[in-house]
């Protein structure tokens, strides 16, 4: 399920545009409808708090949970693992490298589409040199990287791996072996030859552990024929007053993440004086609009006071499209303040801005 959100979410087009998607051209963030500019910065930082707020609660609350059932890797060495196992008499690691050449080539494409269109991704794969480019070379790395390393990624390089443990406390939900029925164990040692980063889950907690629970199900095939429970299990406890203030943060960022993008103008209207010398009473200024919503607009700028423009006054803005332009005023009355207005579809702008 999270693999195909992950593949679908570029294909998901929300006001012609897609849902999620970066646009390096024109440096702006397509984001559920709406668009973030990269003069918004802070809106980008405040998201990737969000983002960080969210990773410590889960980590927090629930252990290993991305590592051993939400991250691409596991799903696709899983997945891989599982169809090579349908093939008797065949190397199983080969065969889940050859499985994996596909796999490698749509991740490589979706990461693509996150920064230019699907369809056009498609349309331009090997026809456009820098796409053609980027397209192979995350084939090959990310081929690589899964085929070759696998596991060992994740217990060696993975830097939220790493950091994991900082966030961890005695109530986060663990993979523990129970050593209170130590006895009991057959010692069929079926649980470390499941596990796929080597581990043996009776010598405790590891820091390679990535929670898949590979070695509860290899010991439950064994003891559910002595009508026992297996001896590796959940250890945690996840209703605490912790998950209860750590989720409550999470909402509260993301609720003011959310009005602070979609509270925005629909169109966002900047204008400046020009520090270049011109004929008295005359100024040169450059002006800018955003348009953060995905309908045309035509807008007319015009001024307040004695003054005259010289210059483009109506003005198209595509959707989600940004638009500059300079304009010259002179003054008819010797005021030391202009006032702009931008007006059109029930929508009135004003900014002020010094006159010499």
């Amino acid at each position: 399920m999270q693999a195909l959100l992950i593949t679908g979410l570029p294909f998901l087009v929300i006001n012609g545009q897609s849902a999620l998607r970066f646009d390096i051209p024109e440096l702006k963030l397509y984001f559920f409808g709406s668009v973030i500019w990269i003069n918004e910065l802070y809106l980008i930082l405040f998201a990737v708090l969000f983002f960080l707020l969210f990773i410590i609660s889960i980590t927090a609350v629930f252990g290993r949970i991305w590592c051993g059932w939400l991250c691409p890797q596991t799903v696709l060495l899983d997945l891989s693992g599982s169809i090579s196992r349908l093939f008797d008499g065949l190397s199983r690691r080969w065969l889940q490298r050859i499985v994996l050449l596909p796999f490698s080539a749509l991740v490589s494409l979706t990461i693509l589409w996150y920064f230019v269109p699907p369809v056009k991704t498609v349309q331009l794969l090997f026809n456009d040199s820098l796409i053609t480019v980027f397209f192979l070379v995350q084939w090959a790395v990310i081929y690589a990287e899964l085929a070759f390393m696998g596991r060992r990624f994740c217990t060696t390089i993975c830097p939220y791996a790493m950091l994991q443990n900082a966030f961890f406390d005695n109530d986060t939900l663990v993979i523990e072996y129970d050593r209170s029925r130590e006895d009991e164990c057959m010692k069929c040692h079926d649980c470390v030859k499941a596990c796929p980063v080597g581990i043996d889950i009776k010598e405790g907690l590891q820091t390679d552990c990535i929670a898949c629970a590979e070695c509860i199900d290899a010991c439950a095939a064994v003891t559910a024929q002595r009508n026992m429970k297996p001896f590796p299990g959940y250890k945690g406890k996840l209703l605490r007053p912790k998950t209860f203030w750590l989720g409550g943060a999470v909402l509260f960022v993301g609720g003011i993440l959310a009005v602070m993008v979609y509270s925005r103008p629909d169109v966002t209207f900047l204008i400046t004086r020009d520090p270049e010398q011109l004929p008295p009473g005359i100024n040169r200024y450059s002006w800018s609009l955003y348009n953060n919503t995905g309908e045309s607009r035509e807008l007319e700028l015009s001024m307040e006071g004695k003054f005259a423009i010289i210059g483009e006054t109506v003005l198209l803005l595509e959707p989600y499209s940004f638009k500059k332009g300079k304009v010259l005023v002179r003054s008819e009355g010797g005021e030391s303040e202009v006032v702009f207005r931008i007006e059109g579809d029930e929508l009135t702008i004003e900014k002020k801005a010094g006159f010499l």
